[in-house]
């Protein structure tokens, strides 16, 4: 390593030909990262998909899914499967393994689903797949006063047609309309009056409405086709398609017997952007395309058409590259500012020169992940510049202690070309050591399991790929330009330096000398205070004091309001209801636009839709930019809350939406007893509302909707009907019998021959519904008896076993969901499993992810710790060493927790974060000290004076590690804007951590060596009988003498 330090040194023109290719090839491969909202993980979800028409959810659960989950049990690479049985469908979702190859689970699914033995007669074929990675890039509002919906959607269509032309954009869809299909509604009494059933319609138009070939005919010249053409693709052209023709001449056609028309499906899939009919257009990024460019074209393409179109207007409701180019600003800005305040505390203690060449690291270091990150497949997302804001702090620190070692040995006197290469020589083993413990600490991530392992891994890779490279500049690159530097030992520093410098050794020299002599002859008490301390820290986090929570509340610029009510509600009512949500979120608007002192609306639009049933409606509500808007989004979603009440018979209401990784409480009751599962979930729904912590508690138990039973009469079975028979009939009078499927351009129209609405209305006509048999039609009263109770909407299950999932926000951002749910199990759950002792609870959501990140660590942890030792071991080959400097990282934890603390934040993941990259700089310090200690030790100095004198002489070494790295996070920690939220926890855990930690490297670490020391001799004493000198226990004492010897031996054979 020497040799090649030497050599760069030696060669400084090379290594600024090196420093502007890693300029050159650092800018090319930034230009060419793809941006993504996200990192690109591999899909690891499965979904199974079955339709059965007019199955009930009990017929789904029954003949389909309970058949395919037997068949998934004990799947290798399945971590867990839920399914939903819906009227007419069901659906499978399949998770897999992290490790585990999705593709080869695919098949293992594919197969489970063939091998089952037989599904009922209906099913259509079960449809098995991977589901696609998608990122959301924008969505769209598609607007026009007075236009309605069909013109809307036929525009619609034409620019999803356009949008699909363009370079980087393949997913465009279309939502905020039903599907069209062709209706023809028959009149009761016409039908009577020519004597004509449903099934006689609807033959003569499956028989009538087609195209069919008859063959061909082969002349001598040629061939031709036989065809026939009379298919037609619109209401107006079916209405004289003949059903019947009759022997006296009269013909039948479609038009004599009731309405043909073109409708919208009976499903209320309806949008409305601002309270205008909109269409909403959706464009979403696959893994290969930029999410950036996609953004920019489109906002440009709505320009474009916004000035070319009168009647008509396209609004953004959602632009995630916003987000994204926030983040982006926020690393430039606090990169920059970072940038400069290192230069300008390495300026001030140290030299002008010197500073600028440790802070060009960064620049440098950056370009060269750039070129890591495009070999590896890295994109620019929020989780990327997350990696790269985290590495600003740290990323100087070997490079302050290079540079400050050989500054100390130009300072002694040497020559500026020497003093390089023996400074740098010097602090080899403990730089690298503080780097690589620094990478392995973050390699940690890439073995987490969960989503935290998913989205922090390329966080991991980018800290990685920078400090490697930072490690190279750090050994090769700042040494040959700080040997040709030409630094003056003579130069006069200007006053502000000769300030900064006197007032940094006055505090050394007046403060933390006299207080670490104080320290060694009072170790103990040293000690046992900091280990307090500790043990204070660790009962407030227990005891709720500083709080914990796996994922902090995050800023956005939008509200998710969903109204679920009881099924089969009417979509007037329902419509009423989500009207009366949307004119309380206007007037909470209002209130807060006349508190501004600019006027502005912090709600700038809100979508509404409605569907895909007509219990189901939802609000996207749309705020002003968070960095504008300053006032939190939780405020505003709970004054929304606040004013719009009780929606009365509602199932569920909820004005929080998604959240990274799921909801803060969630559990799952479990059990193969419905009826007690159903009790067990009205019970823990009824004790969670009752809680003040939480908010807009909601279950996925959806009342099901009114059934009408049938039970045929004996009257009905004396005829010879059977249940089918029956049913088919009243199933082709009031759901309507589906003739054809026609393709109308993108559309698949379906036509559907049915009653007229007004015929199937009431009661009564179900009553008097004329039934077929063979002694003619006789009314449906007569054959059958009915009830009316709800039904079931959907049934869940969770790996097999019925599922009921109790859900809830927290009331304020600043709870700790772990100290709610810790209260639920001890509170409430007891109670509920010995009332029922069939259930049982699983945690979702939040908690999940958290359990699936601790256990996974559980594994990877020890070994990462073993690795860091391991390293640090081989640094100073000795292990007592090792362990003193492990000690301190949880020593440090005091400093991170009381940090959090005194911000008023939970402690995170985020949080966690910071701890990890606090670990690489603790290390570094001590390295920095404890090597200093035992070169002390060599040279002769006694023990405690060694310690002492490596104290002093790091001192400044460590000092601007910490200041600057504390500078360099500072501006994030004091960030005002919204999107440094995400950041602060994660900055907070290193600056105050690193604050308290140097404390702990300064006085603590030389206690906790001379303890040690004392440890030794005393052992020492007892096993030999006999007092050994301080000095001569020391690891370096001893290591230094077998080298001596085996120098000794070498030269002995050279003699010989």
């Amino acid at each position: 390593m020497k040799k090649l330090i030497e050599f760069f040194i030696k060669y400084p023109v090379g290594v600024d030909a090196l420093l502007i290719g890693f300029f050159l090839f650092g800018y090319i491969s930034y230009n060419n990262l793809n941006t993504t909202f996200f990192p690109l993980v591999e899909s690891r979800n499965i979904t199974i998909s079955a339709v059965y028409p007019g199955a009930s959810p009990e017929e789904i659960e029954e003949g389909v899914i309970n058949k395919i989950e037997q068949n998934l049990k004990g799947l290798t690479g399945v971590e867990q499967y839920t399914s939903t049985s819906n009227e007419n469908r069901g659906t499978i979702t399949v998770d897999v393994l992290k490790g585990y190859d999705a593709n080869m689970v695919l098949e293992d699914v594919k197969n489970a689903v063939e091998n089952v033995a037989s599904f009922p007669t209906g099913l259509e074929p079960v449809r098995v797949a991977k589901r696609e990675n998608l990122t959301l890039a924008m969505s769209m509002a598609l607007t026009g006063e007075g236009v309605d919906l069909h013109s809307l959607k036929t525009e619609a269509r034409r620019i999803e047609g356009e949008l699909r032309l363009a370079d980087g954009i393949s997913k465009v869809s279309l939502s905020g309309f039903p599907a069209e299909e062709i209706e023809i509604a028959l009149d009761k009494s016409t039908l009577r009056k020519y004597d004509l059933t449903l099934s006689q319609i609807a033959t003569a138009l499956r028989t009538t409405n087609l195209d069919i070939t008859g063959g061909t005919i082969k002349g001598t010249q040629e061939e031709m086709l036989i065809r026939s053409r009379n298919k037609y693709y619109e209401a107006q052209d079916l209405q004289n398609v003949v059903v019947q023709s009759r022997q006296n001449g009269q013909t039948i056609r479609l038009k004599d017997l009731g309405e043909v028309r073109n409708r919208w499906e009976d499903s209320p899939a309806r949008a409305a952007y601002n309270g205008i009919s909109s269409v909403e257009i959706t464009v979403n990024n696959t893994d290969q395309e930029d999410l950036l460019q996609t953004c920019e074209y489109l906002r440009g393409y709505i320009d474009t058409y916004n000035a070319n179109t009168d009647h008509m207007q396209l609004d953004i409701i959602t632009d995630f590259s916003v987000t994204l180019q926030q983040r982006k600003d926020l690393l430039f800005e606090n990169g920059l500012l970072g940038f400069f305040l290192v230069l300008i505390l390495l300026a001030l203690f140290l030299n002008l020169r010197l500073a600028f060449w440790v802070a060009i690291g960064i620049p440098v270091s950056f370009a060269g992940m750039f070129v890591l990150a495009t070999f590896f497949g890295i994109t620019i997302n929020v989780i990327s510049l997350f990696g790269m804001i985290v590495v600003i702090g740290i990323l100087v620190d070997d490079g302050i202690v290079i540079a400050e070692n050989i500054y100390s040995h130009f300072e002694r006197g040497k020559p500026l070309l020497k003093a390089a290469l023996d400074g740098t020589v010097e602090v080899v083993p403990s730089v690298v050591s503080a780097v690589l413990t620094t990478i392995i600490a973050f390699s940690s991530f890439f073995f987490l399991d969960g989503r935290a392992g998913d989205f922090f891994s390329e966080m991991s890779f980018i800290v990685v790929a920078t400090l490697a490279v930072s490690l190279i500049e750090g050994l090769l690159f700042l040494p040959a330009h700080l040997s040709h530097a030409k630094l003056d030992r003579e130069a006069k520093m200007n006053p502000v330096q000769s300030v900064a410098t006197k007032a940094l050794f006055k505090f050394r020299d007046r403060v933390y000398a006299p207080f670490l002599n104080w320290s060694l002859n009072n170790k103990i008490i040293t000690i046992s205070f900091f280990i307090a301390i500790m043990v204070v820290t660790f009962g407030a986090i227990g005891g709720g004091v500083i709080r914990t929570q796996f994922f902090p509340f995050i800023e956005r610029d939008n509200l998710n309001i969903s109204l679920d009510m009881p099924a089969g509600t009417n979509e007037a009512i329902t419509q009423n209801w989500i009207d009366h949500i949307e004119a309380k979120v206007w007037e909470v608007n209002a209130q807060y636009k006349s508190e501004r002192d600019d006027s502005l609306d912090v709600v700038t639009a809100v979508q509404k839709n409605i569907g895909p049933i007509s219990s189901k409606a939802r609000l996207n509500v749309i705020l002003l930019d968070s960095e504008t808007r300053l006032t939190p989004s939780y405020l505003i979603q709970n004054d929304i809350r606040s004013a719009a009440g009780d929606i009365p018979g509602a199932d569920n209401v909820s004005f929080g939406g998604v959240q990274a990784f799921g909801k803060p409480i969630s559990i799952s009751l479990v059990s193969y007893d419905l009826v007690e599962l159903k009790a067990a979930k009205e019970m823990l729904k009824s004790k969670l509302k009752g809680m003040e912590a939480l908010a807009d508690v909601i279950d996925n138990d959806q009342k099901g909707i009114r059934e009408v039973t049938l039970e045929l009469t004996d009257k009905a079975r004396y005829l010879g009907l059977t249940p089918g028979a029956v049913m088919s009939q009243v199933r082709e009078t009031f759901f309507g019998a589906q003739v054809q499927r026609l393709q109308r351009g993108e559309d698949e129209v379906k036509v559907w021959v049915r009653l007229n609405e007004k015929d199937r209305k009431q009661l009564w006509d179900l009553e008097e519904l004329p039934i077929t048999t063979p002694s003619g039609n006789v009314p449906l009263r007569e054959l059958a008896n009915y009830t009316i109770e709800r039904g079931t909407v959907n049934i869940n299950h969770l790996d097999g076993q019925r599922e009921f999932r109790v859900e809830s926000d927290l009331s304020s951002p600043n709870g700790s969901a772990p100290a709610l749910l810790s209260q639920i199990k001890a509170d409430i759950l007891p109670e509920i499993f010995a009332k029922y002792p069939s259930v049982n609870a699983r945690y979702e959501g939040q908690q999940k992810e958290s359990q699936k990140t601790q256990k996974s660590s559980q594994s990877v942890m020890p070994l990462i710790l073993f690795l860091i030792i391991l390293t640090i071991t081989f640094t100073f080959r000795s292990l007592v060493q090792t362990i003193v400097i492990m000690l301190l990282i949880p020593l440090s934890l005091t400093g991170v927790a009381w940090g959090h603390y005194l911000h008023g934040m939970p402690m995170s993941i985020l949080s966690f974060l910071g701890v990890v990259a606090l670990i690489g700089i603790i290390v570094n310090d001590s390295l920095v000290l404890v090597s200093k200690y035992n070169i002390n030790v060599k040279s002769g100095q006694g023990v405690y004076d060694a310690i002492y004198n490596a104290g002093i002489s790091r001192f400044r070494a460590i000092f601007l590690t910490t200041v600057t790295t504390i500078a360099g996070l500072g501006p994030l920690i004091f960030e005002t804007s919204f999107q440094a939220q995400f950041l602060i926890p994660m900055a907070v855990s290193i600056a105050y951590g690193i604050g308290f930690a140097t404390m702990l490297t300064l006085v603590v670490l030389p206690s906790m060596m001379a303890l040690v020391n004392d440890a030794r001799v005393l052992i020492r004493h007892i096993w030999t009988n006999e007092k050994p000198t301080r000095e001569e226990v020391e690891p370096a004492i001893i290591e230094m003498k077998s080298e001596q010897y085996f120098e000794q031996i070498k030269n002995d054979a050279q003699d010989e």
